[in-house]
């Protein structure tokens, strides 16, 4: 198969080594520097090149923010029945510029960025294909994610937001504010290492990932638990109640076994 990777950031690179001992491989990036660690794939700087590559497939890793337009400027150049395809973490307008593409599409969602995640073993990682997609699109994606041994959920469009809001949102801003109040520790215990790694790991991530995937309508009440809960223990400390405390922390032990 003749596959487009859009973008050679981290998972562009991923996708286009993964896909290019088995598939006719090219990656479409203006940034050269991108472009010095992408081996067995055509290199296309300018978006005329991709009518002469013809692709069958286009998987779109531009950055979130990016996505629909960098669909939108390879589209007058694609086949007419050229399979499109994203692997946004949000999927906000997504389903509406499907619907009106006029190419058939597959929409998943690799939970294992490239920060936190071994690349080189995913067996432990989750991936999500939305159910909407094109059926021989979702065919392709799912046996790649299974040669993978990645778990596989499928969700709808509305599903999936719903299910980011809660898995990425509430760990994304608890991690925020620990970075946002901590301060130098000259000798730092286990736990607030720890914390510090996840921290360090989750800001290097791309500005336009992070403020995406907070900016999913439905994040805000998911914030609106943790302050709340945050309010709960609070009063719990205040008042020093130790039976509040450990009834409180009996009820977070259930939520975690």
């Amino acid at each position: 198969m003749r596959i487009l990777v859009l973008g050679a950031g981290k998972m562009g690179a991923f996708f286009t080594d993964l896909l290019s001992f088995d598939h006719e491989v090219a990656v479409l990036e203006t940034n050269l520097q991108r472009m010095r660690f992408i081996y067995n794939a055509q290199r296309l700087q300018h978006v005329e090149e991709v009518g002469e590559f013809a692709p069958e497939l286009v998987i779109n890793c531009v950055t979130l923010h990016r996505t629909i337009a960098a669909f939108e400027s390879v589209a007058p150049y694609l086949p007419p029945r050229c399979i499109i395809s994203d692997i946004a973490s949000v999927k906000t307008n997504l389903q509406d510029f499907y619907a009106s593409s006029g190419f058939p599409f597959v929409s998943s969602h690799p939970m294992f960025g490239p920060t936190f995640a071994n690349l080189g073993s995913l067996e432990s990682e989750n991936t999500i294909l939305i159910t909407e997609s094109d059926h021989l699109g979702k065919v392709f994606f799912k046996d790649l994610y299974m040669k993978l041994r990645l778990n596989i959920f499928e969700y709808s469009f509305e599903e999936h937001d719903k299910v980011v809001a809660y898995s990425l949102g509430i760990p994304f801003a608890s991690t925020l504010v620990f970075a946002a109040t901590m301060k130098h520790q000259d000798a730092p215990g286990t736990t607030f290492k720890r914390h510090l790694q996840t921290a360090r790991g989750l800001l290097s991530e791309d500005d336009y990932l992070l403020t995406e995937i907070l900016f999913n309508p439905r994040t805000p009440r998911q914030i609106i638990k943790i302050q709340e809960e945050l309010k709960t223990l609070q009063e719990i400390i205040e008042n020093k109640d130790a039976d509040a405390m450990k009834e409180y922390l009996s009820k977070i032990r259930k939520n975690i076994e």
